[in-house]
């Protein structure tokens, strides 16, 4: 039995249709992943909960309340609950471009009351105690960087925008640090945009392999931390660029992504390259999991922030043959073990 019970431990949906599709390997179905989830259990622990992507084919944006509630029951009859979910805001999915025309950030704050009136649904059912709803910027860093000053302005706007619909169904929105998005593409973009939002309900989400990539300064090379000469086992270099990257955004982090990475950039399907998620036990891998996550879940003086109830394994662009393994998901569900009994707590 474990000591602690926060925060719970959540699988993501997402990566069965991030990176999916035509060009691709075919989606997984949610039933299915719902299935593995359900299925876990590592020394008497179980999955507690599963965060949520709003898209076909998944769950339609659309959908009508009775059938959120359906999708509700067939969750909760698994023993899951839910947590955070991710607003489809991009163009060619029915949003838009953060710093487009009126019409892509109509759009775009479209898609985020859509999300957050489903975000009620399953609060209100029930099954859904905590959690926020992501968004991005959805543009590119190339097309931002044309007028910086500008851009991030429209984006702040946008954003404010759909802070004040997602304020209307007492919801929060986390802004996930990819360096494939424009206005978030390294630490210092993505604290200015969120400072120039000012609202009470943006924060940030942590990634932990997206956000390892800002130390290395993809997509914006004036803002790396680490040395262009560093070496990986160069372990002591590493954590103090970790402690000052997460001494800047941790102070907006209100929702947390476990994961590994192996120091490089991947995309697949149409997703651009990003940080590449990387299995727990990756020997590529350049993250101590549990221990590097402290910077994310403890202050400066080493003390828990408890900024969220729960955290969630993010494993975007794995081959669907990793993913139909039972084996994937115990290694996954025992790292996310291993960051509560470093980090955890009771209520």
């Amino acid at each position: 039995m474990q000591e602690h019970t926060y925060p719970k431990l959540h699988n993501a949906a997402w990566p069965g249709v991030v990176g999916k599709g035509p060009d691709s390997e075919p989606p997984i179905g949610l039933d299915t992943l719902l299935d593995f989830t359900a299925a876990v259990e590592v020394d008497g622990v179980k999955f507690d909960g599963i965060d949520l992507f709003l898209f076909d084919p998944h769950i339609d944006i659309d959908s009508t309340e009775s059938e959120i509630k359906k999708l509700a029951d067939s969750i909760a009859g698994r023993n899951l609950e839910v947590g955070s979910l991710v607003a489809p805001v991009w163009p060619d999915i029915g949003g838009g471009s953060a710093m487009g025309s009126k019409e892509d950030r109509d759009n775009f704050v479209k898609q985020v009351e859509k999300s957050c009136k489903i975000g009620k649904t399953l609060r209100d059912h029930g099954i859904r105690p905590h959690g926020v709803v992501r968004i991005d910027s959805a543009t590119d860093p190339a097309s931002w960087a044309e007028d910086p000053v500008e851009n991030t302005k429209r984006i702040a706007q946008t954003w404010r925008r759909a802070c004040d619909v997602a304020a209307d169904y007492g919801e929060q929105l986390a802004a996930e640090g990819e360096i494939c998005w424009g206005g978030m593409q390294s630490w210092k973009t993505m604290v200015n945009t969120l400072e120039a939002v000012d609202r009470p309900n943006i924060g940030f989400q942590a990634d932990m392999a997206h956000t390892l990539l800002y130390l290395l300064g993809y997509n914006k090379p004036d803002d790396r931390i680490l040395p262009e000469d560093f070496e990986w086992d160069h372990r002591d270099e590493l954590e103090k660029g970790l402690k000052k990257m997460t001494a800047a955004l941790r102070p907006w982090t209100i929702d947390f992504h476990v994961a590994q990475n192996d120091g490089s950039v991947f995309g697949s399907g149409t997703h651009d390259k990003t940080g590449r998620h990387c299995l727990p036990d990756d020997p590529n891998g350049r993250l101590d999991i549990a221990k590097d996550a402290g910077h994310w879940l403890r202050d400066e003086d080493g003390e828990l922030t408890k900024a969220f109830k729960h955290i969630c394994w993010d494993g975007c662009m794995f081959p669907n043959e990793v993913m139909k393994k039972q084996q994937t998901w115990n290694d996954i569900l025992a790292a996310m073990i291993s960051v509560r009994e470093q980090h955890g707590w009771s209520e």
